[in-house]
């Protein structure tokens, strides 16, 4: 009598374990609101199926062990099927917790300023700790700032007992200082990197970043949200800035991408604007480079870039050289098929033309190349829209399962939005439901470029400025009217925005701004 009643224990365990299971996977997929209700119904009819049908065979197989005494095949696979299908179960529970949690962590609130403690990669302190500098001469430079610097040597003092500063009126001076051997280590503002590498473009490979100090700032909204991102169109502004390790880090906004979604019309068009384009600050109003305003924080990026395209921004996101390279590695590389065959300046890759595989390095150094290109800034930004384009791919297929944790991990720290987690989520539910193709249109902001050395970041120093031509400005923004205002776009309206090499070459264009 116990073995009877143990077997239909057994029985009754297994079979509430899987409805247990089942229940917890759909009411935390109902939660997430990731797919779409009719999905939701279809899975509770296969998991309410699979359960009837587990018990009808093990209620069967039950009356059939009564009668012959003893313990039917088909009953123990049916039993091990179930379990099986309650770890799978389990497991999917897992990734879309995993998921809920990778969309509460991409959340942006705080900024951080990083100073950094840099000696020269091949001199004598190239392998030095923080610790091996003591008594050394350190320079540093007030140029641009104080009080984040200041607090940054204080932290400094606690480590080193003794040191001596050697202070430098401007950053172009204080580079030089390092080169020259007049410090051993220069302390400086991550986002100052314009200044030091105006005469040394090969900094970041020349030189070695000892210690960083981070102190954090509470990130201001300056973005307008929409009320539905599945029934309003919207604009998200993409960055990628030139650092590497968190993503808050305040720095200089490299890669500028505005992102123009209509989801009623299902056409998004994507606007490239080169790191050197001419632009008017919005704090003061100042002729700078658009790349500059990163060191002002991303709030002065956005509305800079709102009154240079006189278009709303709801939302942004950014990620650095860190998220790139992280997830491109946990894709396990990408295929890119290059233009042109070129060798890079950083990580010195020799880049063939056609198809080629790419590690996460050799892609990030294939999409900052712009020297070393025949159009330059031009062509790095179809570089940038070629590395997307294989991430996406790559991202898409099913291997990506397999590898889920990883890509959720190598994301993570490395990008971060303002847009809320409910409206990622719905955006994904939105596209699960009705599967639609989406046009997308890809232009830039053409234009000629000169030098000057009357930028408001970098007054008296000459450097290479792109004044952007009236015309292909204003008929970017009219594109961008028209994707907001529901009118289709087609192939013919982009003609000439896209940065072909041609383009950049014209000699009719006008430079006077439109206004």
């Amino acid at each position: 009598m116990s073995k009877i009643v143990k077997i239909v224990t057994s029985r009754a365990l297994i079979l509430f374990i899987q409805l247990l299971a089942s229940a917890i996977l759909l009411f935390m997929a109902y939660q997430a609101k990731l797919f779409p209700n009719k999905y939701l119904l279809v899975l509770l009819a296969v998991l309410l199926a699979l359960f009837a049908l587990f018990w009808i065979i093990i209620q069967t197989g039950k009356n059939k062990e009564k009668r012959k005494g003893k313990i039917s095949k088909r009953v123990i696979i049916t039993k091990i099927l179930s379990l099986l299908l309650s770890i799978v179960l389990g497991v999917g529970c897992l990734y879309v917790n995993r998921g809920l949690q990778f969309f509460d962590n991409v959340q942006v609130s705080t900024q951080k300023y990083a100073v950094n403690v840099i000696v020269l990669r091949e001199g004598k302190y190239g392998e030095a700790t923080l610790k091996d500098l003591d008594g050394k001469n350190f320079g540093i430079s007030y140029q641009k700032e104080k009080a984040t610097l200041n607090k940054a040597l204080a932290k400094m003092e606690e480590t080193i007992d003794t040191q001596k500063y050697v202070k430098y009126d401007k950053y172009i001076d204080l580079v030089e200082g390092l080169y020259d051997g007049s410090v051993d280590a220069i302390v400086v503002g991550n986002e100052y990197k314009s200044y030091l590498e105006v005469n040394h473009p090969g900094f970041d490979e020349e030189t070695r970043i000892v210690k960083v100090y981070e102190f954090e700032k509470k990130s201001k909204s300056t973005t307008t949200q929409v009320t539905d991102v599945t029934e309003n169109s919207f604009t998200v502004y993409v960055t990628g800035i030139d650092t590497y390790g968190s993503v808050s880090t305040v720095s200089r906004s490299d890669v500028n991408l505005i992102v123009n979604v209509n989801p009623k019309t299902k056409q998004i068009l994507m606007v490239s604007i080169p790191r050197d384009c001419q632009i008017n600050l919005h704090k003061n109003g100042k002729m700078d480079k658009l790349t500059h305003t990163g060191i002002y924080g991303v709030e002065e990026t956005v509305s800079t870039i709102e009154d240079f395209l006189d278009v709303e921004i709801n939302y942004y996101a950014r990620t650095n050289f860190s998220g790139i390279t992280n997830i491109v590695d946990a894709l396990g590389g990408v295929t890119i098929d290059s233009d042109y065959d070129f060798t890079t300046l950083h990580g010195g890759y020799h880049i063939v033309k056609g198809k080629q595989h790419m590690d996460g390095d050799k892609a990030l150094c294939f999409v900052r190349e712009r020297y070393a290109l025949p159009s330059g800034d031009f062509d790095r930004g179809r570089n940038q829209q070629k590395l997307l384009k294989a991430m996406l791919e790559k991202a898409m297929s099913p291997k990506i399962i397999t590898n889920f944790e990883n890509i959720l991990t190598a994301i993570e720290g490395c990008f971060e939005t303002d847009m809320s987690s409910s409206e990622i989520r719905s955006l994904i539910n939105m596209q699960l439901d009705d599967m639609a193709d989406w046009d997308v249109f890809n232009v830039q902001i053409m234009g000629q470029g000169y030098l000057t050395s009357n930028t408001y970041s970098m007054s008296g120093t000459s450097i290479y400025v792109m004044k952007p031509y009236a015309s292909s400005v204003r008929k970017i923004r009219k594109l961008i009217d028209n994707i907001h205002d529901g009118k289709k776009i087609k192939d013919a309206d982009v003609k000439g925005l896209t940065g072909e090499p041609e383009d950049t070459t014209k000699k009719t264009e006008t430079t006077e701004d439109d206004d």
